[in-house]
């Protein structure tokens, strides 16, 4: 099948946080949903369980479970039992829950950051201290582990490591090698690594997602991992994500952490995520395609016309990490791409203290409109270089 995902979809006055938050006249190119309706398959399967009518207890996740054991295996060859599988109503709560179950009181949590905010707050919002290590930028603008800073790191006494792979800002799919460096450093120390992996669907040709968890039996048994149709199939708001636990004493320990604060997964969420799973690939496959050209238009629009302005094409998500610390005009990019262009963006500031200076863009949206929004910052830049 051919999947339109140029046809414009009207998000306004939808209950959209993304098009909601700001006025009219803004492009909001900021949080992390997409602006492409669901695969067909999903849409059936939601309509036939709404026109059932009857909305009670329920959402049967054996099906589902299924379909995950089935579908990590077939992915990573990475062989899971049903009863390592947990549902959760969404990976915040999953990296939330691990600092509770894993770290004491103002024990240590360590953090990659630029990262997704919400992880960073994690530990702060749990009272545990939240240890910051940053990444090295070589001279092609690739960002890699500060391997260094990162073992310092483990060894002063952290109890929990939270791993964002894929990486959201930068966009980076670490590699077996770098995966497994990280592990064996935390495996050294006792550390227990929680992974967030919501992105693992949206990899470009040349990478492999591959599951910190699934390299060895010894990672997946001091490993959490955190994954979700979400971010794949647009289903963020039904709510129905799921954390891999292969090991017992973790597993317990984590639902304990979990008892009286998680229900049953979403009803809807539950139905979307099957449907998804059972007959959305050929969608995905499409979706890729299209978000790689997005991508690579908007690396090579930022490259040709915004001087100063740095970006590396990601290896997966669809969100790009723009680096505007070489742009005089640029003192604070995201109050000023949203003044003077009305774009809106996500604050890099928001993602740690190496984000500064710097902004993310969602390009999870019709090409034309990431033109748009491209032209708008493109003039904004010049005009305020001619006034200067």
């Amino acid at each position: 099948m051919h999947y339109d995902f140029d046809r414009p979809i009207d998000r306004k006055g939808t209950d959209s946080i993304k098009w909601g938050k700001y006025p009219k006249d803004v492009l909001p190119l900021w949080v992390a949903d997409t602006d492409f309706q669901s695969p067909p398959g999903v849409l059936e399967a939601l309509h036939g369980r709404v026109d059932h009518g009857v909305f009670g207890y329920g959402a049967d996740v054996r099906v589902l479970t299924n379909l995950l054991v089935g579908r990590l295996e077939q992915l990573y060859g990475w062989k899971v039992g049903p009863e390592d599988i947990l549902f959760l109503p969404g990976v915040v709560q999953g990296f939330n829950l691990a600092c509770l179950a894993f770290a004491r009181e103002n024990e240590r949590v360590l953090v990659q950051s630029p990262v997704y905010p919400l992880l960073l707050k994690a530990p702060y919002e749990t009272g545990r201290e939240c240890r910051e290590v940053g990444f090295i930028r070589d001279t092609h603008g690739k960002y890699s582990v500060d391997w260094e800073a990162f073992a310092a790191a483990v060894s002063d006494a952290a109890k929990l490591f939270i791993l964002c792979n894929p990486q959201n800002p930068l966009g980076r799919v670490f590699t077996q090698s770098e995966l497994q460096r990280m592990a064996e450093a935390c495996l050294r120390q006792g550390t227990v690594i929680c992974s967030d992996e919501i992105h693992c669907d949206l990899v470009y040709e040349g990478h492999r997602h591959i599951p910190i968890a699934s390299l060895a039996p010894e990672i997946a048994k001091r490993t959490v991992t955190l994954m979700a149709p979400s971010k794949t199939f647009n289903l963020a708001g039904l709510q129905c994500s799921f954390a891999v636990i292969q090991d017992e004493t973790l597993r317990r320990q984590f639902i304990s952490a979990s008892r009286g604060l998680l229900s049953h997964p979403n009803l809807l969420g539950c139905t979307a995520a099957v449907a998804a799973y059972e007959s959305g690939q050929g969608w995905l496959e499409e979706l890729l395609s299209y978000l790689k050209l997005n991508r690579d238009t908007l690396v090579a629009f930022v490259a040709e016309h915004m001087p100063g302005v740095r970006v590396t094409a990601p290896e997966g998500t669809y969100l790009a990490w723009l680096d505007c610390t070489a742009a005089a005009e640029l003192n604070r990019p995201y109050s000023f791409f949203l003044k003077q262009a009305r774009v809106a963006l996500s604050d890099g500031i928001a993602f740690g203290a190496a984000g500064e200076g710097h902004v993310r863009v969602n390009f999870g949206c019709r090409r034309a409109l990431l033109l748009e929004a491209l032209e708008r910052m493109k003039n904004a830049l010049d005009q305020a270089r001619h006034s200067t």
